[in-house]
């Protein structure tokens, strides 16, 4: 479909997300090799830090999801996320800057993360969620159109590694604060362009500006109660509140349990409890609302797997490049940080087709529901990771594999993205009620985020000489045994998602 019949704020969105991604991939490429070369952390505890990082940069999205529907607005959210993002950015300049005093430039890091994380809380749900209001209901252009926008956000990450991994990983631990600075001009960049183009392009379909009123404000306009009707009102809402309390403290347990004193896993896989329950307790909700609800979550909690397995790009499978994969092409070797770019670079040109394949099978009734697409997503990650177990199987020690093995890897697996992610984005949009829409996109990401988590507890299982790791009992002693853990993983994933498919679709009651 051309692109050009959508509307123009569509090109706004893409444009904002686009710089902000830049920011957001350009300090992710070299932040695991920043703390192992520069900061000198252990490969497992660097793990943990890069998980619980990006595991709460898709948790926070709840919590401003939740400001935004009933108090700011998308605009005022959309600003000050990216100007919380730009502190932290800078931070983390000074950090690398410091690096002669250890302790206040681990100090600083720990303070850039944390406005990183806070800023992308209330970024990220609210621009995602203005595509979907850019088009009335039922419009067939949304799946579309969150491909080109999930396009603009690989055309940052593309980018991002090439720039910021040149000038940050020269092989100087010193020069990680250039590829940092970098980032944090891209996010002032972000603030510049919204700014500046909102009010121009931020309309809907009927000309309205978006983003001004809160949307729940939007949707239900205020009435008048009986004092009957708010006493029952607070006493549900007590009740809720108690349910949830309890849930909360028991899950806690339950964790800690798990986990042990790791009180950020504790709080992240509490949350993607918590927070579906409440939305589920909700007075307001239909029959056939909470029905399309229950869809978004199993759907989303079978995603979490999917982001599991593939956000090793930023953490194991960035270690894996620059120790042991020869990045040697014609005589220069590749900085390690660059192969980042290898699944952006593949979105970018195959985000231009996958809508017409999609197309294609339409037109002949044939084209998969969404539940169908996204266990296909599944099933090639599976496939992604059981190519490079080819690659790594009876390599000797000290021998370093081909770069092709990872590209081939990063292939399969943006086919599988594109397969799960935009369409997931879409559905998320189409099944929400509209004064749910930030607060849902919010609890999208929070199966991301319990995804970020788990992908760094999954990354410290990654060989290291001298160390044993074991999962559920089996040990982990090679790179194939470490590979196969997602072969297994994402397969089972996809199979039982095949098996619910049909049954997702009818709960979905009609919305395509």
């Amino acid at each position: 479909m051309s692109t050009s019949k959508h509307p123009k704020g569509l090109y706004l969105v893409f444009a904002t997300s686009t710089a902000e991604r830049f920011s957001y991939y350009g300090m992710r490429a070299i932040f695991i090799l920043f703390l192992t070369q520069a900061l000198l952390f252990d490969k497992e505890h660097a793990a943990s830090i890069y998980g619980s990082y990006t595991g709460l940069v898709y948790l926070t999205p709840l919590i401003g999801g939740y400001i935004a529907d009933k108090y700011w607005g998308i605009r005022p959210s959309v600003f000050w996320g990216a100007m919380m993002m730009a502190v932290g950015q800078f931070l983390m300049f000074f950090s690398a800057s410091m690096l002669d005093t250890k302790e206040l430039s681990q100090w600083l890091m720990y303070g850039g993360l944390t406005f990183i994380i806070l800023g992308n809380g209330c970024f990220k749900p609210t621009v995602t969620s203005l595509v979907g209001q850019l088009y009335k209901p039922g419009d067939r252009r949304l799946d579309s159109a969150y491909t080109i926008f999930y396009m603009g956000v690989n055309i940052g990450s593309l980018f991002a590694p090439l720039v910021c991994g040149y000038f940050g990983e020269t092989g100087n631990p010193h020069d990680f604060k250039w590829g940092f600075l970098i980032a944090a001009i891209f996010t002032l960049f972000t603030i510049v362009i919204f700014e500046t183009q909102k009010n121009k392009y931020l309309v809907d379909p009927d000309g309205k500006q978006l983003g001004i009123i809160p949307d729940a404000k939007k949707e239900q306009p205020k009435v008048e109660k009986t004092t009957q009707q708010t006493k029952v009102d607070n006493s549900r809402k007590k009740r809720n509140y108690l349910l949830l309390g309890m849930l909360a403290i028991a899950l806690a347990i339950f964790f800690y349990w798990c986990f042990g004193d790791d009180w950020i896993s504790i709080g992240i896989f509490t949350a993607c409890i918590v927070f579906p329950v409440s939305i589920l307790l909700e007075g307001s909700l239909t029959k056939i609302e909470r029905s399309r609800i229950f869809v978004i979550y199993i759907i989303a909690f079978f995603v979490i797997f999917f982001w599991a397995a593939y956000e090793q790009a930023g953490a194991s499978l960035t270690l894996f490049a620059a120790e042991q994969t020869d990045r040697f092409v014609l005589g220069w070797e590749v900085p390690a940080s660059w192969i980042q770019s290898f699944n952006p670079f593949f979105v970018v040109i195959l985000a231009a087709i996958m809508p017409g394949i999609w197309g294609f099978l339409n037109k002949r009734g044939a084209e998969p529901a969404s539940p169908t697409k996204q266990a296909i997503g599944l099933l090639l990650l599976s496939l992604g990771y059981l190519v490079i177990c080819f690659g790594v199987k009876d390599t000797q020690p000290g021998v370093k594999v081909s770069l092709i093995w990872l590209t081939g890897l990063y292939f399969i697996h943006t086919v599988g993205e594109l397969c799960l992610s935009p369409i997931g984005l879409s559905m998320v949009n189409k099944l929400t009620p509209l004064r749910f829409a930030s607060l849902m996109m919010g609890i999208w990401y929070l199966s991301m985020s319990t995804a970020n988590k788990f992908a760094g507890t999954l990354s410290g299982l990654y060989p290291e000489d001298g160390k044993v790791k074991t999962l559920l009992g089996f040990r982990i002693e090679t790179m194939f045994d470490f590979f196969m853990v997602f072969v297994i993983m994402s397969g089972v994933a996809s199979l039982i998602l095949f098996l619910l498919s049909k049954k997702l679709q009818k709960m979905m009651h009609g919305v395509e």
